[in-house]
């Protein structure tokens, strides 16, 4: 195979996928973007407007492909919306096998989560030797879950040889999810308080960490290599709390510090109540903003991993320390958070 190769990244045109793809085409590599959206495409990529659902279009977009990166997913925490959830993140991601398979795809590297080992317990240090979760939390969470499963397990064989990635947390310049639901709660002043005790400690993994991992793992993907039908957890490797990251985040960007907490009993029951009257009214995608009761869940429990299979088998190592990720996140969204601060949230 050449060196430059034919890249399908789904959800190319996200926060992830748009680094992605810049990541790839700059090694030299003819990068083919499917999303349901042209909106942020990056220059030099080929777009083709796809739904994962419909598995004839998915199918033909893997025609002539070398490498697909499967980043797309539907992310939602609350306990709505279930179909919609298990259509897009499972069945889509069959779906993907198949174009795979009927085209040739030589390599599969999918996008997975951290919370496919998470049952509600503490993580500390967890290595990829802990088991998938055992028990029903949310439906983005299970259907990650089934997806690895069965994309692990079909390595090799009459397919591609496939691998997947599990960041925690990914965060920084470009962000559409994450950070902006931060910094609107700050700008309405509404990061006053933390949620429980600040003891319990949670990866973060800054984009450019997680591209690396991503692009090393696509380039070992061979069979002289043994990456096929493995998963690595993708992380900075430097665990902390929750809502000390908060602070930092929105200190650095000029806003107050957190300065008191609200139990995790009122926190999780006002989660409940607002994911009840969210699905009485039909269920509303990407807009608990952290306010789900499985959110509220991952804020009180340890959540850090072990990176050393990436960094041994990748050859890979977190670059950009947690630290300056921070700085370099606040840095681009100054001017955004400035125009939306309100003077009483100013120190």
């Amino acid at each position: 195979m050449s060196t430059h190769r034919n890249i399908l990244i789904t959800g190319g045109n996200g926060f992830v996928g748009r680094a992605l793809t810049e990541a790839f085409l700059a090694q030299g590599h003819a990068v083919t973007v499917l999303d349901t959206v042209d909106s942020n495409l990056a220059p030099g990529a080929r777009f083709i407007q796809c739904d994962l659902r419909d598995a004839a279009a998915v199918s033909a977009a893997c025609e002539g492909i070398d490498s697909v990166i499967h980043n797309a997913s539907m992310v939602h925490t609350r306990n709505s919306r279930v179909a919609d959830i298990w259509a897009v993140n499972h069945t889509g991601s069959l779906n993907v096998l198949e174009g795979c398979r009927a085209h040739g795809v030589q390599r599969l590297l999918y996008m997975s989560s951290a919370s496919t080992v998470y049952e509600g317990e503490d993580i500390e240090n967890g290595d990829e030797m802990l088991p998938y979760s055992r028990i029903s939390q949310a439906p983005y969470a299970d259907s990650k879950i089934q997806a690895e499963k069965e994309l692990l397990a079909a390595s090799g064989g009459q397919g591609p040889l496939i691998c997947a990635i599990r960041p925690h947390v990914v965060f920084g310049p470009g962000d559409n999810r994450f950070i902006p639901a931060v910094l609107e709660k700050a700008a309405a002043g509404k990061l006053k308080r933390a949620v429980g005790d600040r003891d319990k400690l949670s990866d973060f993994t800054y984009i450019d960490n997680l591209v690396e991992a991503v692009v090393a793992a696509e380039a070992r993907l061979t069979p002289e290599n043994d990456l096929g039908g493995k998963a690595y957890f993708v992380t900075n490797g430097e665990p902390m709390a929750f809502f000390d990251f908060i602070e930092k985040l929105i200190v650095e960007l000029g806003y107050p510090p957190i300065r008191s907490k609200v139990p995790y009993w009122l926190a999780y029951s006002v989660a409940a109540i607002a994911e009840t009257v969210d699905t009485l009214r039909g269920g509303t995608l990407n807009g608990e903003n952290g306010l789900s009761r499985f959110a509220v869940r991952y804020m009180m429990t340890h959540h850090y991993f072990d990176i050393g299979r990436a960094r041994r088998e990748l050859d890979w190592e977190p670059r950009i320390s947690l630290e300056e990720g921070i700085r370099r996140t606040a840095a681009a969204w100054s001017h955004k958070a400035a125009q939306a601060k309100p003077a009483l949230a100013m120190r």
